[in-house]
C-alpha cells in the first residue's frame, strides 16, 4: 500500500519552492502529488533525492564528475539530483518532470561526458544519476549479456571474465566510463579492428521516452534502435539497459607498449605507422601516445611516443606480424607480455598501478579529477613528415598535461557502411586524432592552455578529414557549435550535428521528431526535434 507521509510532501514542497530562477510557480504542488501518485513507495523515492542542503548533495555530484572545467564557468548546479534503484522510479521522474517547465534533465552514467553535459548546465536542471543501475546478467549459452546502464566498463569486464577467460567484449579502454553513454556514442577499443565497436555488437536494449514508457527493441522499432546505436542516447529518452553480443577470445592476447624518442628516430617511425596502421592484421591495435618529455640526453625537451599494441593472439605469431609489417619499430620477444584478456584490460588502463589486481576494475572511484579540454579529428591520408614536425613544435609550447593519441582503424570498421548506424566513421579513415590538454587547478591559466589547443587544432586542419572535418561523438566538442537555449533550429544544430554524424545526422533529425517532438530531452548537443526548430 502505498505510504501518506505528510512530513515527505512537506519536504518536496519545501525542496522544489527552494529552487531559484526555476520556472516552477504553480508547478511544485502538482510535481508533489504526481510523484505521490505515481510512485509505488513514495518513501523509497524521496530518500533517492539530493538537493542543495543535503550534506550529501555535493559528493554526489563530484563523485563521477570526470572533468572539472565546467564548473569553472557560470552555470547553476543541479537543482536536485535524484538516484533512483528501479527502473519504474526513472519512468515517474520522466513523467512527473514535465510538470517543471523551462528545467531540463540530464543523465549521468559514469560522468565521462567531455563537456560535462551530463552533470552540468546553464540552465536549471536535475540530475538522473544511475549509479545504482548497474546489474549485469550474463549468458553463456547464448553468449549474450544484459548490462544496465550505470555499469562501467571495468564492472562489464569483470562480470565476462569471471564467466570464462575466453569470453570477452569489445569497447572502450577506460574502466570507469559508464556504458550507458560510451555504447550509445560508439565504444572504439583495443579489439575493435577484429569484433567492431560496441555498437556494431548490441542486440536490444531498454530505454524509458519522453512519455516515461519503457520500450525494448521490439517495441522501439527499428529507426529508434539504430539511432541509439551511435547518435547518442540522451537525445532520445533514459538509456536503462542494453544487451550485447560477446566476443570469444584465445586463452592469452599479447600486449607490448614501446617508446620511442626524437634521438631513436621517432618522426620517421610516426610517418611509416600511418601507412600501415590501419592496413596490419586486424587482430592488432597498434595506438600511438604523442608527448614533450624532458629528454635524458641535452637536458632540453624531446618528443616521446608510446606505441601501445594489443594482439588478439600469441606472442610468436605477433612478431611474425610486425616483422613483416613494421619492422621498423625493432619489437622484440622481450618486449611482448601474455597474458589473458580481462589482464589486458588491467595493463592497459593508466589509472592503475603496474601489478593490480583485477579487483581494481570494479572500483569506480578511480578517477583523477582534474581541468581539461578534449578535441578529435580523423585522419584518411597519411600526415608529411613536415606536419608531424610542426606538431613536435606545438607540444613543445605546452607546459600543460598535453598528449595526442592516434587509434588506428581499419579492419572489421572496413566492412560497415556509414549509414548502417549513425556512427559514420568508416571505411577510407586510418585513424583518429585525440588531442587532450589538462591542468591540476583551476588557475588564470585555463585560458592559455584553452588557446593552445585550439591553435593546434587549427593548426591540424590540412592534414584531417574535409567537408566535413570529422569528429567522434564520445569525444564531445562545444566548439564545433551549440544548440540555441531551449530550442533550436535544424541549421543551427546541423554545423556540429553532420561534423559527428555526416549525412546520418538529418536521420537522426527524422527520427528525434517522431519519438520526442516537444523536445523534452535536450543538451547543448542533443539532436533538434523538426517540430521545435
Amino acid at each position: 500500500m502505498k505510504p501518506s507521509n505528510t512530513s515527505l510532501l512537506s519536504f518536496l514542497f519545501i525542496f522544489l519552492f527552494s529552487f531559484s530562477g526555476a520556472a516552477l510557480a504553480g508547478t511544485h504542488n502538482e510535481f508533489i502529488q504526481c510523484l505521490s501518485s505515481n510512485s509505488q513507495n513514495f518513501t523509497s523515492i524521496s530518500k533517492l533525492i539530493y538537493t542543495p542542503n543535503n550534506p550529501s548533495y555535493r559528493p554526489i555530484l563530484l563523485s563521477s564528475a570526470q572533468n572539472l572545467r565546467p564548473y569553472s564557468s557560470p552555470l547553476a548546479d543541479p537543482l536536485a539530483i535524484i538516484t533512483p534503484l528501479y527502473e519504474s522510479q526513472i519512468q515517474e521522474i520522466v513523467q512527473c518532470s514535465k510538470l517543471l517547465h523551462g528545467v531540463e534533465i540530464r543523465v549521468r552514467s559514469g560522468g565521462h561526458d567531455y563537456e560535462g553535459l551530463s552533470y552540468s548546465s546553464k540552465s536549471p536542471f536535475i540530475i538522473v544519476d544511475l549509479n545504482n543501475l548497474r546489474s549485469i546478467t550474463i549468458n553463456t549459452e547464448k553468449n549474450t549479456a544484459w548490462v544496465q546502464a550505470g555499469a562501467t566498463l571495468g564492472e562489464l569486464y569483470y562480470s565476462i571474465a569471471k564467466k570464462g577467460r575466453t569470453l570477452a567484449f569489445s569497447a572502450g579502454v577506460c574502466p570507469t566510463v559508464g556504458v550507458g553513454g560510451h555504447f550509445s556514442g560508439g565504444g572504439f577499443g583495443m579489439m575493435s579492428r577484429r569484433f567492431g565497436l560496441a555498437i556494431d555488437n548490441i542486440i536490444d536494449a531498454r530505454i524509458v521516452d519522453a512519455n516515461g514508457k519503457i520500450l525494448d527493441r521490439e517495441s522501439m522499432g527499428e529507426d529508434l534502435f539504430w539511432a541509439i546505436r551511435g547518435g547518442g542516447g540522451a537525445s532520445f529518452g533514459v538509456i536503462l539497459a542494453w544487451k550485447i553480443n560477446l566476443v570469444y577470445v584465445p586463452e592469452n592476447v599479447t600486449v607490448f607498449n614501446v617508446t620511442r624518442t626524437l634521438e631513436q628516430n621517432v618522426t620517421m617511425l610516426v610517418y611509416r605507422w600511418q601507412y600501415i596502421a590501419d592496413k596490419i592484421d586486424e587482430n592488432l591495435v597498434i595506438r600511438l601516445f604523442l608527448r614533450s618529455v624532458n629528454s635524458s640526453q641535452n637536458g632540453g625537451k624531446t618528443i616521446q611516443v608510446s606505441f601501445t599494441a594489443m594482439f588478439v593472439g600469441g606472442a610468436d605469431t605477433l612478431l611474425r606480424v610486425m616483422q613483416k609489417s613494421f619492422p621498423e619499430l625493432g619489437l622484440l620477444r622481450q618486449d611482448c607480455i601474455e597474458m589473458s584478456w580481462i589482464e589486458s584490460i588491467v595493463y592497459m588502463a593508466a589509472q592503475f598501478p603496474s601489478g593490480s589486481p583485477l579487483e581494481a576494475l570494479l572500483d569506480r572511484n578511480q578517477q583523477v579529477l582534474d581541468f581539461f579540454k578534449g578535441k578529435s579529428d580523423y585522419a584518411t591520408e597519411p600526415i608529411p613528415e613536415k606536419g608531424l614536425l610542426g606538431i613536435w613544435e606545438r607540444l613543445y609550447e605546452e607546459v600543460g598535461l598535453a598528449e595526442l593519441q592516434f587509434t588506428p582503424y581499419g579492419g572489421r570498421n572496413n566492412e560497415i557502411s556509414e549509414s548502417a548506424l549513425p556512427f559514420p566513421h568508416r571505411a577510407g579513415v586510418i585513424y583518429m586524432i585525440h588531442y587532450r590538454v589538462g591542468w591540476g587547478e583551476e588557475s588564470v591559466e585555463a585560458q592559455r592552455h584553452m588557446s593552445w589547443i585550439r591553435k593546434l587544432y587549427k593548426y591540424m586542419e590540412p592534414y584531417v578529414s574535409k567537408s566535413p572535418r570529422a569528429a567522434y561523438f564520445n569525444y564531445k566538442d562545444l566548439d564545433l557549435g551549440v544548440n540555441n537555449e531551449g530550442n533550436t533550429s535544424y541549421a543551427k544544430a546541423r554545423i556540429w550535428g553532420t561534423k559527428y554524424f555526416k549525412n546520418n545526422f538529418k536521420r537522426l533529425v527524422h527520427v528525434k521528431t517522431k519519438v520526442d517532438p516537444t523536445n523534452f530531452f535536450r543538451n547543448e548537443q542533443s539532436i533538434p526535434s523538426l517540430s521545435q526548430g
